[in-house]
């Protein structure tokens, strides 16, 4: 079996206290809060949560910077514990020396930057998909063109083939009345016929 390093067990016992005290921990006595429906107690648990939403975003920027720093994590867990501590009160004590303050102070700004951003994204988001409907309309025309002149020189492909069949066959040719000229010809020719067996027959009945 493949031993771990010892960094990485380090890594995995400091991710797992952040995970349970962290986050479990809090979300569990949140749920009680909210059944129980006592208000300072929910006051405490969001005034928390709060306060680790900034605490996470902002350690996104300090890992890249001071994860060299000697006992870091370890920091950011005593950290966490001390937001956590009932004794303490470190998440109350930010939040309303600090946070509650300003929010306060720049709240219309923020108000007004969420409306703007949403607006715009909404904007962004209507506009995509307009392009979207006109390129999917305008492949599906061209597909269907391309598929109606290639059915149309399939069938004609089909037509011509089925003509020269025929007349390589050599199929009789269909009934009908004889083309005009055929009678003509055919009266010119069988009238001397006819003459001739009259004037034989004429010959043979004056010799007798």
């Amino acid at each position: 079996t493949e031993i771990m390093p010892r960094g990485g067990r380090i890594e995995e016992v400091r991710s797992g206290y952040r995970l349970i005290f962290g986050t479990l921990y809090p979300a569990y006595y949140s749920y009680k809060a909210v059944k129980s429906k006592d208000i300072k107690e929910y006051v405490k648990w969001m005034m928390y949560w709060i306060i680790f939403a900034l605490f996470t975003t902002a350690e996104t920027f300090t890992d890249i910077f001071l994860c060299w720093f000697p006992f870091y994590y370890e920091l950011k867990i005593a950290f966490v514990a001390w937001l956590l501590s009932p004794y303490t009160k470190g998440s109350s004590l930010l939040y309303r020396k600090f946070v509650h303050p300003t929010l306060s102070s720049k709240e219309k700004e923020i108000d007004d930057c969420l409306v703007q951003a949403k607006d715009r994204s909404y904007d962004a988001l209507v506009h995509f998909g307009k392009r979207g409907l006109n390129v999917a309309a305008t492949a599906a025309v061209m597909a269907a063109s391309k598929g109606q002149g290639a059915l149309s020189e399939r069938l004609r492909s089909f037509s011509m083939q089925d003509l020269t069949t025929i007349r390589g066959d050599g199929a009789p040719a269909p009934s009908g009345p004889p083309p005009p000229g055929s009678g003509r010809a055919s009266g010119k020719h069988g009238q001397p016929k006819m003459s001739r067996s009259a004037s034989e027959s004429a010959g043979s009945s004056g010799t007798s």
